[in-house]
């Protein structure tokens, strides 16, 4: 006998509970939120991750141009409302992913918070077809743009994990 007729199947007793195994749309956001972790400026922390076939492809945060102080070092520099200084999460992931030479068409994005216009012009450019978000963040345009030109636009609030002490 082989190693391999004589395994055995081993299955989970009846009544026992599931693992507590992420889902992929869980375990990419929460790869997203991790990142966002990594934000520099104090404003708001935003995290993405670009995947494609349940691999990732490339993370980003958002946070100052590379050799340039950060906002949490030095505040914000604010136009019409909106810190300028940082460059934004999406942008960073599509950034990281051509600078090593990563291909992300087709790929999908996931956001702790939607893309501002801006962002969601690159994401369409770069060929992602699809955008998970954790949060809406103030742009319209990019859900009546998205409905035209085919990318899916899907809100993944996710609950907050509750501490054993709540």
């Amino acid at each position: 006998m082989t190693w391999l007729t004589d395994a055995r199947i081993r299955r989970r007793p009846i009544g026992r509970e599931r693992s507590m195994r992420a889902g992929w749309n869980e375990y990419f956001m929460g790869i997203a939120q991790q990142a966002a972790t990594r934000s520099t400026c104090p404003r708001k922390h935003v995290g993405a991750v670009i995947v494609r076939d349940r691999t990732v492809l490339s993370t980003g945060y958002n946070g100052s141009i590379r050799g340039m102080p950060h906002c949490e070092d030095v505040g914000c520099v604010m136009e019409d409302g909106h810190c300028i200084t940082t460059v934004h999460a999406e942008a960073n992931a599509i950034l990281q992913a051509a600078k090593n030479g990563v291909s992300i068409e087709g790929s999908e994005l996931y956001t702790t918070a939607s893309p501002c216009w801006n962002c969601f012009k690159l994401i369409a450019n770069a060929g992602i077809r699809r955008i998970y978000y954790g949060e809406f963040y103030r742009d319209e345009r990019s859900r009546e743009v998205a409905q035209q030109i085919g990318i899916e636009l899907i809100d993944l609030r996710m609950p907050s994990r509750v501490s054993a002490e709540s």
